[in-house]
């Protein structure tokens, strides 16, 4: 499962390994038992990301496999957008700091966490 999770200064991508029914389950009985609002919706994520990214070609291979999941284009000469269809969550109606989750294929997810990781060498995760 992927995790992006939206805060005020930035967004943080994790790979996680437990399924995205178990996750949600326990998130949903969290704020039941915290007494605190939650808000889950069909959503898709878009992150804009170096062109000329080592990994960005295996990304593309996945396309088809995904289709209507996972879209890469490009946006301009060094940059590309890579959008991926998931859910959203979090405790506000329409708020922008929540997270995203996304379920794929161990070998997409893995492939996607890389490209992240390469986007975001020698910088802060957080605060892009």
């Amino acid at each position: 499962m992927l995790k992006i999770t939206y805060t005020n200064t930035g967004f943080y991508l994790e790979h996680l390994p437990e399924s995205l029914e178990n996750w949600l389950v326990e998130r949903v009985l969290l704020c039941l038992r915290a007494s605190t609002s939650i808000y889950i919706e069909p959503s898709t994520a878009s992150v804009l990301l170096p062109g000329d990214l080592p990994h960005i070609q295996n990304i593309a291979a996945f396309k088809d496999e995904y289709e209507g999941i996972i879209e890469l284009d490009p946006c301009d000469e060094e940059s590309v957008e890579f959008r991926l269809r998931g859910t959203w969550i979090t405790t506000k109606e329409n708020s922008e700091s929540g997270i995203f989750v996304s379920t794929l294929g161990d070998q997409a997810e893995t492939s996607i966490y890389k490209l992240w990781q390469s986007a975001n060498l020698g910088t802060s995760l957080i605060g892009e």
